[in-house]
């Protein structure tokens, strides 16, 4: 009995921190929906007082998209006097090589090769590099996987009229989203980030983010800030939280739209779904005591929690998952009273808030259309079943980036995919499997036999819990033992 009840103590204390995390996604979501304030029109720059701008593109084996990258940016309008394009190459197979033969195709644009042998402190060690040669006063920064508007600098750039501002943002859009149902799965989710998320906390002068790509900086607010540091693996969340809490100002446009791709395979989701993790955890142990020690209000300490914490959620999640075997073993065999039953409805709103942050961002952006709002009303639950499935693997993120453990910067393979186009061909995705899919495999045959018990013994309580568990589990392993292969 003392085992089953710490199994009802875990169950109860991760219920409960997905019920606070949920209560902050409700706040962000009623700030999204409120109506903005009147905001004054940005004064234009007159063209004899633009700035000098310095874009940096980061680059790591990107033979499939490097060339789409470089005629992007060939193509931003603004002065070319005025503009320095910093191609940040890290590469060690054929890319440097195309990166030098498409530049001279553009001989009237500044681009400004930097090919590094060592690869110091990856992506933010290539940043930090690039930083001390730029000679403009303002960094634009984009992944290799982008296509940045070619008004991007001309949008962003009025902000920094005021002194105080030290990062402007622009959302993510999808190049690829309806390549398959996980490109759309991943639409979904990056969607409420970009749209509830951001606004939602910039609305309320909260922590944000900037987001790796798609954003512009001023060079002294990165300088001012302590520079680029490779301590963690989400460099970009790092600096932002060093940079609002020496006091600069944040903006993020929800209306400048930054197009992407997204990885298409399950390797490659893992991979970026890993990092994205485990460097929000290694933050949070870097920042959270930073931020509840300063002067901030209650409620901007409550959504930095939130927001530095969110990874934890995969954690809540399993620990759910795990503990719920015991627990629906303890009412079957009567060993827990039904009130523990009728309490934990409560802590449902966790689940309910959550999804409902991601079905009311996602049908906002379809502007309430009804084709649309249908489609995503199949995507949530599968949306949900999928994050389930990749809790295990999320996890074990999450623990690591909280407990110090190290690991090196592995970047997302990237494909410039088109429908028809075949993923299997491309070498940058040959990742060995790691244990955790035999894992989620384990994980999918033991909620499919707890799905038959509950049949069975018309035990039904659980039954929708422990079968999205099943769906999600064997989605999730299934698919990365197709994607995955030896090197």
């Amino acid at each position: 009995m003392i085992v089953l009840y710490i199994f009802v103590l875990l169950y109860a204390i991760a219920m409960l921190f997905i019920l606070l995390y949920g209560f902050a996604q409700a706040d962000l979501l009623i700030q999204y929906w409120k109506k903005p304030k009147e905001e004054k029109s940005l004064p234009v720059i007159p063209h004899d007082s633009l700035p000098k701008i310095t874009v940096q593109l980061p680059i790591f084996n990107e033979r499939y998209v490097v060339e789409r990258l470089i005629h992007a940016v060939a193509k931003f309008n603004y002065p070319t006097n005025l503009l320095e394009i910093q191609l940040l190459d890290d590469s060690t197979d054929s890319t440097s090589d195309i990166i030098q033969k498409t530049i001279k195709n553009y001989p009237d644009i500044n681009f400004d090769f930097i090919h590094r042998e060592n690869r110091q402190g990856y992506k933010a060690g290539a940043l930090k590099e690039g930083l001390a040669q730029a000679q403009g006063e303002f960094i634009a920064i984009f992944d290799a996987d982008f296509v940045p508007d070619p008004n991007f600098i001309l949008q962003t750039i009025p902000h920094f009229q005021d002194p105080e501002v030290g990062m402007v943002q622009s959302r993510w859009t999808h190049l690829n989203e309806d390549y398959s149902i996980f490109t759309r799965l991943q639409a979904f989710a990056l969607d409420a980030h970009f749209t509830v998320e951001q606004t939602g906390r910039n609305r309320q002068q909260a922590f944000i983010n900037f987001n790796g790509t798609g954003g512009i900086w001023r060079k002294s607010c990165i300088l001012d800030a302590g520079n680029w540091e490779a301590d963690t693996l989400t460099e970009d969340l790092d600096l932002s939280y060093r940079a609002q809490q020496k006091g600069w100002k944040f903006i993020y446009r929800e209306d400048i739209e930054s197009p992407a791709e997204l990885p298409p395979v399950m390797s490659a989701i893992k991979s970026q779904q890993f990092r994205w993790t485990k460097g929000g955890a290694e933050c949070a142990t870097k920042h959270l005591k930073n931020v509840w020690r300063e002067k901030h209000s209650l409620h901007k300490k409550w959504h930095a929690t939130a927001h530095l914490l969110n990874a934890v959620l995969f954690v809540a999640v399993l620990t759910v998952a795990i503990s719920s075997i015991p627990i629906w073993w303890g009412f079957y065999n009567e060993l827990l009273p039904t009130w523990l039953f009728t309490i934990a409805k409560i802590f449902l709103a966790g689940f309910v808030i959550v999804a409902g942050v991601y079905l009311s961002a996602n049908i906002s952006l379809a502007k309430y259309k009804g084709a649309s709002t249908l489609k995503f009303l199949w995507e949530l639950p599968l949306f949900l079943m999928v994050s389930m499935g990749l809790s295990l693997h999320n996890s074990q993120a999450v623990i690591e980036g909280l407990t110090g453990k190290k690991s090196p910067f592995i970047r997302t393979p990237k494909y410039n995919l088109k429908k028809s186009d075949t993923w299997w061909s491309n070498p940058y995705h040959s990742l060995k499997m790691p244990i955790t899919t035999y894992l989620e495999a384990g994980l999918a045959l033991v909620f499919g036999y707890m799905l038959f018990l509950a049949i069975s013994y018309e035990q039904l309580a659980m039954v929708v819990f422990h079968g999205m568990l099943f769906v999600g589990f064997s989605i999730v392993s299934v698919t990365s033992f197709l994607s995955y292969r030896s090197n």
